[in-house]
C-alpha cells in the first residue's frame, strides 16, 4: 500500500493521466524493466494505439483494463502503477501485502491494457482541436457544447464502447430511446453493430487470441463489482466476487437495465462461461479528483494480485 511520494517512481499519480503519460511511463517502464512485456493490441479511429502490458510468465493468463469510458480515465492510471508497484516488488525480491510477486509471476500472466479509449480520454483531458476529422460532429453530438470534460463517455464517434460487445447487443440498441438516446452522443450510444468500432473491436481480438481464466473491466464509480450476465450465474463466478469484494471492501451487486447489456464482461462470461467482473471503483462525479487516488489504489492492490492467483 503506498503514497507514492518516491522521486524514483516513474508513474506520478498526482496528475491528469492523459494517453501521451500513460504510453511515455510504458516506455520508461520497459526500459527500467527490460523483462516486462509490452506490446499494441489494436488502435484507436485516431490512429492511437491500445498498448497492452505483460507481467508474469505462468500458465494462469488474466486480463485487466480500465477506461473503456473517458472520464475514467483515473483506472488507467490504477492499473499502469499497479504495474509498477508489481515490477519493482519482483526486482526487489519483497512482497507487497503480504503477496509474492515472484510466486505470482511463475504461477501467472497477468495481461493489462490500461487504456481502451484513448481518444475519449484525449477528448476529455485536452480538449477538441479544430483539426480533429470529427470535429463539427462531436460538437452536434455534445449537445452544441465543445466542453467535453464533465459528461462525454464515448469514443471519439460518439459511441459507448462498453455497450458494444456482442452479447444481447440488441437488447441495448433496443433501449436507447427508453433513455433518451437517438445516435451518437456523451453515453450509452450502442453503435450501429456489435464490435462496430476499432476500440472494442481490438479488446475483442485481444481476448479471443489468449487462454483468459478470468477478466477484469475497471470503471468508476460505486464501489461496486458487478459479476453476472443474464443470469448465467456461475457458482465459481460468484465465490470469486465475494472474494473480490471482501478483498476490497466494495460491494458485490448484478446491473439493472441498459447496465445488463453489451459490456466486455458480459461478452466474456457468456461466451466461455468464466467468470468476468466490472469493477467500479471510488465514489462520486465522473471524472473522480485524483485525491481520491490513493484510497482507490489501496482499496483494489490486495484485488489485483488475488485475482492472479484464482
Amino acid at each position: 500500500m503506498g503514497n507514492f511520494d518516491s522521486s524514483k517512481d516513474i508513474v506520478k499519480t498526482n496528475v491528469d493521466y492523459t494517453y501521451e503519460r500513460m504510453e511515455r511511463d510504458i516506455f520508461e517502464l520497459k526500459n527500467r524493466y527490460p523483462f516486462m512485456e509490452t506490446g499494441v493490441a489494436g488502435k484507436s479511429i485516431l490512429g492511437r494505439n491500445l498498448y497492452y502490458i505483460r507481467l508474469g510468465s505462468g500458465k494462469n493468463c488474466v486480463f485487466y483494463n480500465g477506461a473503456h469510458h473517458s472520464l475514467e480515465w483515473i483506472t488507467s492510471l490504477l492499473l499502469v502503477k499497479y504495474a509498477e508497484e508489481f515490477l519493482k516488488s519482483c526486482t526487489e525480491g519483497c512482497g507487497i501485502s503480504g503477496y509474492s510477486t515472484r510466486s505470482i509471476w511463475k504461477k501467472s500472466s497477468i495481461y493489462i491494457i490500461p487504456m481502451v479509449n484513448p481518444d475519449g480520454v484525449d477528448l476529455v483531458l485536452n480538449g477538441l482541436k479544430e483539426d480533429n476529422p470529427y470535429y463539427s460532429d462531436l460538437i452536434k453530438w455534445n449537445g452544441g457544447r465543445n466542453n467535453f470534460n464533465a459528461k462525454w463517455q464515448a469514443n471519439i464517434r460518439g459511441v459507448d464502447l462498453n455497450h458494444n460487445y456482442p452479447a444481447k447487443w440488441n437488447l441495448s440498441k433496443d433501449s436507447e430511446q427508453a433513455y433518451g438516446i437517438y445516435g451518437p452522443g456523451p453515453t450509452r450510444y450502442s453503435g450501429t453493430g456489435p464490435l462496430s468500432e476499432p476500440e472494442s473491436r481490438a479488446v475483442y481480438t485481444f481476448t479471443l487470441q489468449h487462454d483468459f481464466r478470468m477478466v477484469l473491466a475497471f470503471h468508476s464509480q460505486g464501489e461496486v463489482i458487478y459479476w453476472d450476465f443474464d443470469y448465467i450465474s456461475l457458482p465459481e463466478g460468484r465465490k470469486i466476487g465475494e472474494l473480490l469484494a471482501n478483498i476490497s471492501g466494495y460491494k458485490l451487486d448484478e446491473p439493472e437495465g441498459m447496465a445488463s447489456y453489451a459490456g466486455f464482461k458480459d461478452w466474456f462470461i457468456q461466451h466461455y462461461k468464466r467468470p468476468g467482473y466490472t469493477i467500479e471503483v471510488g465514489l462520486g462525479k465522473n471524472p473522480l479528483p485524483l485525491s481520491q487516488f490513493n484510497k482507490i489504489y489501496n482499496d483494489n492492490e490486495k484485488l489485483l494480485l488475488l485475482a492472479a492467483l484464482l
